[in-house]
């Protein structure tokens, strides 16, 4: 609800109006957006419509429509979806969004919706369908001929007639006579009044049973009158929110004794609705639930939409419950089939950036609209491949649809902002008495999972398992690359998550047998999160020669060079990453096959750059930073330019660890399409680096230079896009088959974050992403390592 004032004062004159065709049928017939606020009696806002006519008039794939009174460029129609039909003659009530006000509720009402109305401006329609209207001028709403009546009130742009309504407050509605009579101008069929609502049992308030109090008089063993699917409705969003609910019945179908205690009750009498979900959570806060599975149950509590972050979907759930168990050992409603034929293809409905919450569910056409239609009901699936391994919290991810952008090695693969995978689904166990399995990507969860549905914050729909299929091993293996030749310059990157001296020996040794067995010893690693000696120790320690020796020394161990190093130490805790760790990017290269050229004076602060001499190109820092005090690297690491020599032939290494996508909104989210504020400044130093690149061209166009690391974004990205600008890049991944063009797997998306480019000379190479983590349950980092090989002899001859 907006309280009165929220709207400016307005004067609208002579300005062109709405008009739909004079109704002698369906019309809206009172409007009231003050519940719950300040001074309301009513607890809720609402929408009673009227039929003026003598014969019923069917009211199903209809809905009513909100727009604010003032529409801004951003501004929406917020939609409630019908059902059923209004009588001749009688009344057909909506209820909206409820206040913290207020003492009356609603009698029953006949649909209902969430929308929060303005108690002093906005426009009301009623609409033949239940897709969002455009319009948000008078003239255009009046040539929509789906609109069969509207109503604006206040000081309403929309709106029928000479004007809006008038004297609509938090105590005042708008209403026509009892005639219903239609003369399409707003301001002569709406009066103001006390709210007066009727629903199509002709119920008033305390005549019916106030909107969901369940029938305090009944009997306790007797169901109240709010069923599972009434508390859901047919939004995001409980209609029933903040309010109390009485003896609502079900059978307890999950019970959860750790974490967020509480269980799941589902009604075996479901509607006819497919959006309506006829399963809630029962939150019991710090109270271990004492029903079991199979218990019929009758619960009282406050409902409440629990929000697991900021950005996320809620969960409708029943809180501060008090618990009647009428009978056990029931049969569980049966279970929803999870396939490539029950989940839609389309990922998400859009809000321009804003809330989905308010739209009503279409399970049939999004793959999370379908989801939430089945929230907190059991669901099960059979024979699902793994696409994102098992991890510490004993959760794993499987396809319920085997086709779907499958990689080559049993993932899903993640390439498009507009198509997120739809049949991911991520798994968790209820049974805290058996061992969760070790899962890798690839291999099967054969046989039936069965559980509730339910949302978090990562990853978000998820099956809380009570029945586990059985893993069956597809026997995924560790890749090993081979060898570079002689003549060719091997050049690898590896995100070593935040390696520091204090770490164990096993990951130590776990990372170094990467580098000198799978990657099988790189000629120059560019390695990404290499702490400091004390790793989170915030004491100002800046440098990282423990750390490195304790890795070069384990690279010796199995077998890998005596690497060199090179790196420059950043200002303490400017480079973002874990507090105190004060991670960078580090050159490792093999003296034997490689040199290092040195132009000392480059600090955490000081940028290199390119000049030319009379030996050719050089940088005047090696190792160097690419202007460091530029505002694109705030908080951020700062790229490492090295100079290189191979069989005579220079080569510029340009090491990279772009900022996360810490901050991002969920792909599953409540804001579509989700707003991915991080990557502005991926952008900026996207094209920080391609000027420098760019600069290095200017001075020898064939000048062979390789940029790689961690740009925590992907091949399709701005920012990929951005530091290839002028085609002064080619990103290697793109060389790669489709189905193997990942280095990271993330909610069972397997997707590129780290990435190898080169200069045009570059002529002649072999790429390789080397696959040795990401897929695995057992972790040494959460990254692939790449590598790629180059013939610089036959550069020269291209």
């Amino acid at each position: 609800m907006v309280s009165v004032g929220a709207a400016g004062a307005f004067a609208f004159t002579a300005l062109p109006t709405a008009s739909a065709t004079p109704s002698a049928s369906a019309v809206i017939a009172e409007v009231y957006g003050g519940g719950g606020n300040s001074g309301a009696t009513l607890t809720r806002d609402f929408v009673e419509l009227g039929n003026a006519g003598s014969t019923a008039y069917d009211l199903s794939g209809y809905s009513v429509q909100y727009l604010p009174g003032t529409p801004s460029s951003g501004s929406t129609w917020q939609v409630t979806a019908l059902t059923g039909a209004i009588a001749p003659g009688a009344r057909y009530l909506v209820g909206e969004g409820t206040g913290s006000g207020g003492t009356t509720a609603l009698p029953t009402t006949d649909a209902t919706g969430s929308i929060a109305m303005s108690a002093t401006s906005g426009t009301i329609a009623l609409v033949s369908g239940t897709t969002a209207l455009t319009c948000k001028t008078a003239v255009d709403c009046a040539a929509d001929p789906s609109i069969v009546d509207l109503t604006g009130y206040g000081t309403a742009v929309v709106r029928e007639g000479s004007g809006p309504a008038t004297g609509a407050s938090n105590t005042a509605a708008v209403a026509r006579a009892d005639s219903l009579a239609d003369t399409d101008d707003n301001a002569a069929d709406f009066t103001a009044g006390t709210p007066s609502p009727v629903n199509s049992a002709g119920q008033t308030p305390g005549s019916g049973d106030g909107g969901g109090d369940g029938g305090d008089g009944g009997s306790p063993t007797d169901p109240g009158t709010v069923r599972v699917h009434d508390l859901q409705g047919t939004t995001r969003l409980s209609p029933y929110s903040g309010q109390t609910v009485t003896r609502v019945p079900g059978i307890v179908t999950g019970v959860r004794s750790s974490g967020s205690l509480g269980y799941w009750i589902q009604d075996p009498t479901p509607d006819t609705d497919p959006r309506t979900s006829e399963a809630v959570f029962v939150y019991t806060g710090s109270a271990k639930p004492t029903v079991a599975a199979g218990d019929s149950v009758l619960v009282t509590g406050k409902v409440s939409e629990y929000y697991p972050s900021s950005t996320s979907q809620s969960n409708t759930e029943i809180t501060g419950p008090t618990t009647t168990v009428l009978s056990s050992g029931n049969a569980l409603p049966d279970a929803v089939t999870l396939d490539a034929t029950s989940v839609p293809d389309a990922y998400i409905p859009t809000a321009s950036g804003g809330s989905i919450e308010s739209l009503a569910l279409q399970p049939t056409v999004y793959a999370q609209d379908f989801y939430e239609s089945l929230e907190g009901m059991r669901v099960t699936f059979a024979d699902a491949r793994v696409v994102g391994a098992s991890d510490a919290y004993g959760e794993l991810w499987v396809t319920v649809k085997p086709n779907e952008n499958a990689t080559a090695r049993g993932g899903t693969l993640y390439s498009s902002y507009d198509q997120p995978n739809t049949g991911r689904i991520e798994v968790m166990s209820l049974d805290t008495t058996s061992t969760f399995p070790s899962a890798n990507v690839g291999d099967e969860l054969s046989g039936v999972t069965t559980g509730p549905l339910d949302y978090s914050t990562y990853g978000g729909y998820n099956v809380q398992a009570t029945q586990l299929g059985t893993l069956v091993d597809n026997g995924l293996k560790q890749e090993v690359t081979r060898r570079q030749k002689k003549d060719e310059l091997a050049v690898a990157t590896y995100n070593v998550e935040n390696l520091d001296a204090l770490d164990t020996q096993e990951k130590f040794d776990r990372l170094a047998e990467g580098v000198a067995v799978n990657l099988n010893s790189p000629d120059i690693v560019a390695l990404e999160e290499i702490q400091d000696d004390n790793g989170a120790t915030n004491d100002g320690t800046v440098t990282a020669e423990g750390t490195l020796k304790r890795f070069t020394d384990a690279v010796r161990a199995v077998g890998g060079p005596a690497y060199k190093w090179r790196y420059i130490s950043p200002t303490n805790n400017q480079d973002g990453g874990e507090p105190g760790g004060n991670i960078r990017q580090v050159f490792l290269f093999n003296p034997k096959r490689v040199s290092f050229t040195d132009h000392p004076g480059g600090d955490a602060t000081t940028a290199t750059s390119v000049v030319k001499t009379r030996k050719g190109v050089e940088l005047t820092y090696s190792p160097g930073r690419i202007d460091p005090t530029n505002a694109a690297w705030e908080d951020s690491r700062k790229p490492l330019v090295g100079e290189f020599t191979f069989q005579g032939e220079q080569v510029f290494v340009i090491a990279n660890h772009f900022i996360s996508k810490g901050g991002d909104q969920p792909i599953h989210g409540r804001y579509q399409p989700p707003a991915r504020s991080s990557e502005t400044q991926r952008a900026a130093q996207a094209a920080e680096v391609n000027t420098f690149v760019k600069s290095l061209l200017a001075a020898d166009k064939n000048a062979k230079t390789v940029v790689l690391g961690d740009l925590n974004d992907y091949e399709f990205s701005q920012t990929v896009t951005t530091l290839t600008a002028d085609k002064v890049l080619k990103p290697l991944i793109t060389t790669l088959p489709t189905a193997e063009r990942y280095t990271y797997v993330y909610d069972g998306n397997s997707q590129t974050l780290d990435h190898i480019l080169t200069s045009p000379a570059v002529t002649s190479f072999n790429y390789d992403v080397v696959h040795i983590n990401a897929e695995f349950a057992d972790q040494a980092s959460d990254h692939d390592p790449q590598i790629v090989r180059i013939d610089l002899a036959k550069c020269r001859r291209h």
